[in-house]
């Protein structure tokens, strides 16, 4: 998935079992959808929780945060609770989105490649980052692309 692509729809279920959908999640406004390897290790809880702490900023931006894992809606209830996440963290355990999306590793221990896609509500890319090292690159280039969006 490259800048400017269709972001394919998809139908995961988020930490409390309940149904996503892209394309409704969209009704609502622009989606970061920020893929991360597993809960609970130390980079995907720092990025996770620099997501959480920058809420003001994407909500006056109108920016849903979506966190997507290969780990189970089990494991993604537990991280959320521990470091009280207040956005959907979506269980993609086969890792169909992650193959839709680009970012499935064929190695299982390393599951997926840490990336951000910022979806327009034309379901277009409006920009995708990538880092594996730096844990807040991806909500602070985030935000840098919600504000793009709106102006």
């Amino acid at each position: 998935m490259q800048k400017g692509d269709v972001a394919p729809d998809f139908k995961l279920n988020d930490q409390q079992g309940n149904e996503r959908t892209l394309s409704t999640m969209l009704l609502n406004g622009p989606v970061v959808l920020f893929f991360y390897p597993a809960a609970m290790t130390k980079g995907c809880t720092k990025e996770s929780c620099h997501f959480r702490d920058l809420a003001a900023d994407f909500a006056a931006l109108g920016g849903q945060r979506l966190g997507v894992s290969m780990d189970s809606v089990a494991k993604q209830a537990e991280f959320t609770t521990k470091n009280a996440l207040d956005y959907p963290l979506l269980a993609d355990v086969k890792g169909d989105v992650a193959q839709l999306y680009g970012v499935k590793r064929s190695l299982d221990f390393l599951k997926v490649k840490r990336t951000t896609f910022v979806i327009g509500q034309d379901r277009r890319v409006a920009e995708v980052i990538n880092s594996e090292l730096s844990m807040t690159a991806h909500a602070d280039k985030s935000l840098a692309a919600l504000r793009l969006l709106k102006s």
